[in-house]
């Protein structure tokens, strides 16, 4: 048997250890201490199937893994779903580049493009790599000549083959006859519905398993070959020049002729007609984040056009795209303290929050472009961008956004200003420790909403699912067993 169908049967069952455990451990929702089973025991498959007998020239980026394993374990840590859907992006992000990049370029000097390219293989390979696994890679000659003559393995495999018609006619058939199908149900104690949500979360883990194996440990082990991205057209810094210095009188102009109502803050808005807080900060919070966020994208792609032949033209190039850095720090600060006086005046929110959250990120991205991309070291600066993203996760999980959102706004509430129960009763669990500690500086009808709200959400007694445990469930159940004579007291449960 040749070394690539011996390496194949075994990503083949892997795949559906794999897929036997997804069934078992991610069906349970919320997720929470699963996830970080599931991952280390997926981690864990790679690094045996690396090690026994790797193929010839594979190398996987174990420091990726490293880090799908860490935000991994976030999901341990904070029960935020906004937090969580970051912390998956990230896993999905280090799972992708820990494949060998295109060109084998290592992760910290890949070009952007590399990794476009690296996230689409992954993505095609999680999706199609299964078929490439069963029908391209497995030479099923070569097995059929090995052991599985054997009538045990016959036996098997016919079961194996028996299975999935089986199940197709009988389900067609249970549902063509309801007297067959109570049949069915009462002597087979067959809960159909169940079955094929077992089956279905077990095939779908398999088969995604299956393709990244098949990617990271097959497919990656042939040459590869990453040439620079072709240009279609290049520009001279005439092109270019126009372009960056017309955005950069217009942000100037903005700064020059706004600057009162960039900074103007609560007095501006006290004397100006017509004007509420609501059009002042929310309103242009959003625009200001959104120019930051295309900025970005426009002067990568303005660096990659040019013609970098001569020198002058470079540090022309780095004069006008500095300087609109610069102005853009000051429009990122005009919309830094719009959103202060806006949650100063209507409460602090997820969206909010985040908003705010990306903003920094794209604030040290841009520091990051001027240091790499400005000085000739683009190649470096895809990685610096991907740490400052992981790093902003990392902080957001310090932080713990939903129990900030819920300090802020109770404080806000003990100065006389309107405080959102209803929204703070769907925070996550993070939030339900501070929730309660502050409950009794709130009002008779917005303690009476969030009591409730929590005894209903998390009842005290109720055991939940291992699978789903997390540090802040278990001390969001702790808070409310804790406080659960105070809560009904004040939710009026007991009366």
């Amino acid at each position: 048997m040749s070394e690539k169908t011996l390496l194949a049967l075994r990503v083949m069952a892997g795949a559906a250890v794999m897929g036997i455990l997804g069934d078992i451990l991610l069906r349970q929702m919320p997720w929470g201490l699963n996830v970080l089973l599931w991952l280390g025991a997926l981690v864990a498959t790679i690094v045996i199937l690396v090690r026994h007998k790797p193929p010839a020239g594979s190398r996987v980026n174990r420091w990726m893994l490293l880090a799908a394993i860490v935000f991994g374990a976030c999901f341990v840590w904070r029960a935020s779903v906004p937090l969580k859907l970051m912390d998956a992006l990230a896993i999905l992000v280090a799972l992708a580049l820990a494949s060998p990049l295109p060109g084998r370029v290592r992760v910290h000097l890949a070009s952007l493009a590399a990794y476009g390219v690296a996230g689409v293989v992954a993505g095609v390979y999680a999706a199609l790599g299964a078929l490439l696994l069963v029908f391209g890679d497995v030479q099923w000659n070569e097995v059929s000549r090995q052991d599985w003559g054997r009538p045990a393995l016959a036996v098997g495999r016919g079961v194996a083959l028996a299975v999935p018609p089986l199940l197709v006619f009988g389900l067609l058939l249970m549902s063509a006859d309801a007297v067959f199908d109570n049949l069915v149900r009462t002597t087979l104690h067959i809960n159909v519905d169940r079955i094929f949500v077992h089956a279905f979360v077990t095939v779908f883990c398999a088969w995604i398993v299956a393709g990244t194996l098949r990617g990271l440990l097959i497919g990656n082990a042939l040459p590869q070959e990453m040439r620079k991205l072709p240009r279609i057209f290049s520009l001279g810094i005439v092109e270019i020049g126009i372009v960056l210095g017309l955005l950069d009188l217009l942000f100037l102009a903005f700064v020059a002729v706004e600057v009162r109502y960039l900074f103007g803050g609560a007095p501006l808005v006290g004397i100006t007609p017509g004007l509420t807080y609501a059009e002042y900060a929310r309103r242009g919070f959003f625009e200001l984040v959104m120019v930051a966020a295309l900025v970005l994208p426009l002067l990568l792609a303005a660096h990659w056009l040019l013609r970098q032949e001569n020198p002058a033209h470079v540090r022309l190039f780095r004069a006008l795209a500095g300087v609109q850095i610069l102005l853009l720090f000051v429009i990122m600060a005009s919309a830094a303290e719009r959103m202060r006086l806006y949650t100063a005046q209507f409460g602090l929110t997820q969206e909010r929050l985040y908003a705010t959250a990306f903003m920094a990120w794209l604030a040290a991205v841009f520091v990051w472009f001027a240091v790499t991309v400005l000085r000739g070291h683009r190649d470096r600066f895809a990685f610096g961008a991907m740490m400052a993203g992981f790093m902003l996760i990392g902080a957001l999980q310090i932080v713990n956004p939903d129990a900030l959102i819920a300090r802020t706004n109770v404080e806000r509430a003990s100065e006389g200003r309107p405080f959102d129960a209803i929204y703070a009763g769907w925070l996550s669990a993070d939030a339900v420790p501070v929730l309660i500690a502050h409950l009794p500086e709130l009002n008779t009808k917005d303690s009476r909403t969030l009591a409730a709200r929590i005894l209903k959400r998390w009842p005290p007694g109720k055991r939940a699912d291992w699978r789903s445990w997390s540090w802040s469930r278990a001390h969001a159940a702790e808070a409310v067993k804790r406080h659960a004579a105070m809560l009904e007291q004040i939710s009026g449960a007991g009366r």
